[in-house]
């Protein structure tokens, strides 16, 4: 295979996790949308076009394992293939993590808020921020902002650690909201999932520009 197919061949991957990860951030969107309106029909479009994401990455995968088999590929090249499988792996966790928020919106439709939806909006805003900074700084090959994507998931994590316990109150304050309570925890947990998987994307930017794979010490950003 000449070198500059090859290379052509390397930048469709790139143009296959953006267009992946664009997939999963609309997801995200019209998931929380479903929530903030209660909006079923849209929770069903969100689970339904969970399907257009994987066929997405099953493509990827398809592409890199023939890349793999037809070039042998060394060093930077390799790092980048294996790192795509990888990527797509979690983004495909993504798209299942809004998918879940979906269903979740289905089982809330009949039931009373228990309290405003305003941490969890700032949450979904913030995974999204990470998912669109972590693929470019794939693409890029950017190390530096891979690494302010990990920093990112500090503040995920708090602001899950803060609705956890205020939810945890609501429920000893009021025994009846268990099952509402429990239903936004759910969602809460989902979104600190999606905003883990685009750490662990920004750890694969490190590894494919770097030949390291580390865990995101934050402590310097």
């Amino acid at each position: 295979m000449p070198r500059e197919q090859f290379q052509r061949q390397i930048a469709a991957l790139y143009d296959e996790v953006i267009e992946m990860g664009s997939m999963v951030e609309r997801a995200v969107d019209y998931a929380m949308q479903a929530l903030m309106d209660r909006d079923v029909a849209m929770a069903r479009r969100v689970i339904d076009d969970d399907k257009d994401i994987n066929a997405v990455g099953y493509h990827l995968q398809n592409a890199c394992i023939s890349l793999l088999a037809q070039q042998a590929p060394m060093a930077g090249d390799l790092r980048v293939i294996v790192s795509v499988t990888a990527i797509m792996s979690d983004l495909e966790r993504m798209g299942d993590h809004a998918e879940g928020i979906g269903r979740i919106v289905i089982m809330m439709q009949d039931e009373p808020l228990v309290k405003p939806l305003i941490d969890l909006p700032i949450m979904a805003s913030r995974a999204k921020d990470m998912l669109r900074n972590s693929i470019q700084a794939f693409v890029d090959q950017d190390t530096d902002a891979a690494y302010r994507v990990g920093a990112a998931d500090d503040e995920v994590d708090k602001l899950y650690d803060q609705i956890y316990a205020d939810l945890i109150q609501v429920m000893i304050s009021d025994p009846t909201t268990i099952e509402p309570s429990t239903h936004l925890l759910w969602v809460a947990h989902n979104l600190e999932r999606i905003a883990d998987r685009a750490t662990n994307i920004a750890e694969r930017t490190v590894y494919s520009a770097t030949g390291m794979l580390p865990q995101m010490d934050v402590s310097s950003y």
